[in-house]
C-alpha cells in the first residue's frame, strides 16, 4: 500500500489525508477485511518533484514523485507524509504502534540500491557530497555504473556504504518496531565493482542484504 494513496482522496474521509496518521485511520477498515500484515511502499525521505523538468501536459505543473523509489536519506521517514506537529519520525512510530495494537504487522519496501542523486550532473543531496567514490559504484573513467536503471548504484561492496543500509534497516526495526523489510533489487546491492552486473558470480560474501535478513 502507498501511505499517501491510502487516504489522499477526499472519499477516504480521513482527517489526516496522505499522512502516516491517515494510515492509522484506515485500521478499522483493514481489520474488517481481515488484513494481518501491511506492506508499505517506500517511506524514506525522497524529493517531492519527479525531477528532470517533467510537467503535467494538461496543467503544466511539475510532476510529483509519487512512488518515492529514489531516497536521499536512508534513516529519515518522508517528511511529506507528516504534518507540522511532532514530525515525521514521531508520526511514523505512532502509525506502526497503532497497527501493531490492531494485530497488523508492518513490512516496508526499502530502497538500498540507488538514490535520487542520479548520474553525472545530478543533484547533490547527501552521499555524493560525503564521498562519491565510497558510496557509488564508478566506472574506470569516473562515470557512474548504472546497474539499477536509475543512473547510479550504491556501492555496498564498501564497508561504509554497506553498513549504512544494514544499519538503517536494523535501527528502524529497533527504534520504530516495524516487522520486516522487502528490498528493491537486492542483487544490485551485492554486485561487486567489476564493471559489469553479474550478481550470480560477483556477490558479496556478507552482503548487507543477507545480514539484514539474518538479524
Amino acid at each position: 500500500a502507498h501511505v499517501r494513496g491510502l487516504t489522499a482522496h477526499p472519499s477516504s474521509g480521513a482527517r489526516h489525508p496522505g499522512r502516516f496518521l491517515g494510515v492509522v485511520e484506515t485500521i478499522p477498515y483493514l481489520r474488517a477485511l481481515g488484513v494481518t500484515a501491511l506492506e508499505l511502499l517506500p517511506v524514506q525521505e525522497a524529493p517531492e518533484e519527479a525531477g528532470g523538468g517533467r510537467t503535467d501536459p494538461g496543467t503544466g505543473e511539475p510532476l510529483r514523485n509519487y512512488w518515492a523509489y529514489d531516497p536521499v536519506a536512508l534513516f529519515a521517514p518522508r517528511a511529506a507524509y507528516a504534518g507540522d506537529g511532532p514530525g515525521a519520525a514521531a508520526e511514523f512510530k505512532a502509525m506502526v504502534r497503532e497497527l501493531h495494537r490492531a494485530g497488523i504487522e508492518v513490512i516496508l519496501d526499502v530502497v538500498f540500491n540507488h538514490t535520487a542523486e542520479g548520474g553525472e550532473g545530478g543533484p547533490t543531496f547527501s552521499f555524493r557530497g560525503l564521498d562519491n567514490a565510497i558510496y557509488y559504484m564508478l566506472l574506470p573513467g569516473g562515470g557512474y555504473a548504472d546497474y539499477t536503471g536509475c543512473r547510479n548504484t550504491l556501492n555496498c561492496n564498501h564497508p561504509s556504504c554497506g553498513r549504512s543500509s544494514w544499519t538503517a534497516s536494523g535501527t528502524g526495526r529497533r527504534r520504530c518496531a516495524w516487522t520486516g523489510s522487502a528490498s528493491t533489487s537486492p542483487p544490485c546491492s551485492g554486485a561487486a565493482g567489476t564493471g559489469r552486473c553479474c550478481p550470480t558470480r560477483h556477490c558479496l560474501s556478507r552482503s548487507p542484504k543477507t545480514r539484514c535478513c539474518a538479524t
